[in-house]
């Protein structure tokens, strides 16, 4: 007999005592499904992104179809991300009142008041170059210019606001542009509109299906001046302080799974509601195992949230929700 050993699995012996004594739980209320609403199709069409099996860009009664199959099935939040018809240098679209998220957002919150509608603020969407910020080519320096992108960017922010949004997430990694934001909505009424910073968001290669979802990819050059270097650790976290201090709600480190040691500290650091974005390569990946049979696409899904969840996050973004839900379901 083995003498004075911890008899772990005492507790692992069957699937009930497993569930009574599991530490960490997903739970619908947990994650927001991000959508893509496209005026660059019909109002009834979805177009397949084919990079992101299960996704597609959505026409806005589309939109209102999709997301009320998921309301049904116990969808609670969700985010919104906008494809213009026009883009140009100065993003004009992103801040007008009858832009296409700013529709979507009206549409959503008429038909699903009690659906938490987030809105993505950023410029990339809609410049006509693809960067997340107004662009001086002569500059000898950065030609992404930081002060008159907030501007812009607390545009977008309080018309998203005037449509109903019930969150407003800038993603942009502008210096300043949460206290910009927060002002420009306290301003004129909505001091009760919460900001989820990205806070912390690297110069990833993991969003690369994204950017065509989005159609969002720069031009030229990359986005390394303004998103950050996976490799810095100290840095993440003087951008999420620097965000706390300029009135950030919530905040949230993208992408997550790399970033899980980043979540734990940011977590153990901030009393603030955590995210996490389980960003469109990670998706992809694991939906491409799957396609090969080299992985479990259910099994996965369930396993990555469960870790980002255990990491730190109260909330995740996830274009898994959706199948999260359904699978709950079954």
């Amino acid at each position: 007999m083995l003498d004075n050993i911890m008899r772990g699995r005492r507790l692992r012996r069957t699937k009930v005592l497993r569930r009574m004594v599991r530490e960490t739980e997903v739970r619908p209320q947990d994650l927001i499904q991000p959508y893509f609403v496209a005026e660059t199709i019909g109002d009834d069409e979805a177009a397949p992104i084919s990079s992101m099996p299960g996704q597609s860009q959505l026409g806005l009664k589309a939109l209102e179809r999709k997301v009320g199959e998921a309301v049904a099935k116990g969808l609670t939040s969700c985010i919104l991300f906008g494809i213009p018809k026009h883009k140009d240098e100065l993003a004009t679209q992103a801040y007008d009142s009858n832009g296409i998220v700013q529709r979507a957002v009206a549409m959503l919150k008429d038909n699903y008041p009690d659906l938490v509608v987030v809105t993505d603020v950023c410029l990339c969407e809609f410049t006509s170059h693809g960067h997340c910020g107004l662009v001086d080519k002569h500059s000898p320096h950065d030609p992404v210019r930081n002060d008159t992108t907030v501007e812009l960017l607390a545009r977008t922010a309080l018309s998203h606001a005037e449509a109903g949004a019930d969150i407003i997430a800038p993603s942009d990694m502008m210096d300043g542009r949460v206290g910009a934001i927060r002002a420009t909505l306290d301003d004129v009424g909505f001091e009760h509109i919460p900001i989820m910073s990205y806070a912390v968001k690297f110069a990833s290669a993991f969003y690369g299906p994204f950017r065509e979802a989005a159609e969002s990819a720069p031009k030229f050059g990359d986005r390394k001046s303004y998103q950050m270097d996976a490799g810095n650790f100290r840095e993440a976290m003087r951008e999420a302080e620097a965000d706390t201090l300029e009135g950030a709600d919530m905040l949230m480190v993208k992408p997550a799974m790399p970033n899980l040691d980043i979540l734990r500290s940011m977590r153990e650091r901030f009393d603030l509601p955590m995210a996490a974005y389980q960003v469109s390569g990670e998706y992809s990946m694991i939906m491409a195992a799957a396609k090969m049979g080299w992985l479990d696409a259910k099994a996965t899904m369930l396993e990555s949230l469960t870790c980002i969840k255990r990491a730190g996050a109260d909330l995740i973004i996830s274009y898994f929700t959706e199948a999260f839900l359904r699978a709950q379901a079954e």
